[in-house]
């Protein structure tokens, strides 16, 4: 017969306990010592609290009287902060052409700079329209000048390469 008991993440407590032998740690932190896992488990419900297993893989397992919902609720927290805490590193896209106006390309300067500070990547398509596909040198200068004021902020990920009707480079901030 199959195992019917759900299985469920995080660590084992009271009578999942398996280990003949558990080292024991009380409510106050303090090392009790090495002792049979009925016994523990008898001082824990004396107290009131759970047997919660804390290092499984110790000789014998480690384990602390302590109140398992509280132990979830800290767990909990704890996740939901480091969430709060990571970076999702988004892909900006800003658009040039190749005979851009000076001011426009200020503009998009800026906009770069503002991604980068913030920690994303950029990559700065450039696209050719008719006739300009003739003049890729013009593209190609383009896209020198953007690397070359935005050298000391970013990494060129991806160098400027040709795909269809535009030309592609990936910044990345350093």
């Amino acid at each position: 017969m199959p195992n019917t008991l759900p299985t469920r993440d995080g660590p084992r407590v009271n009578e999942e306990i398996r280990a003949p032998q558990v080292r024991l740690i009380d409510q106050e932190g303090e090392m009790i010592g090495v002792m049979s896992a009925r016994d523990a488990l008898a001082r824990a419900y004396e107290v009131g609290m759970d047997l919660l297993e804390i290092s499984p893989n110790a000789e014998p397992p480690v384990c602390k009287i302590t109140d398992f919902g509280k132990f979830k609720y800290e767990q909990q927290k704890k996740a939901n902060e480091a969430r709060k805490r990571q970076k999702v590193v988004e892909i900006k896209e800003i658009k040039v052409r190749p005979n851009i106006d000076d001011h426009d390309y200020e503009v998009k300067m800026r906009q770069m700079k503002g991604f980068i500070e913030e920690g994303d990547k950029v990559k700065v398509t450039l696209r050719f329209r008719g006739r300009e596909m003739a003049h890729q040198d013009l593209g190609a200068k383009v896209l020198e000048r953007i690397r070359n004021e935005m050298a000391e902020t970013v990494k060129v990920e991806s160098m400027p390469r040709l795909e269809n009707r535009q030309m592609i480079m990936v910044l990345a901030p350093k």
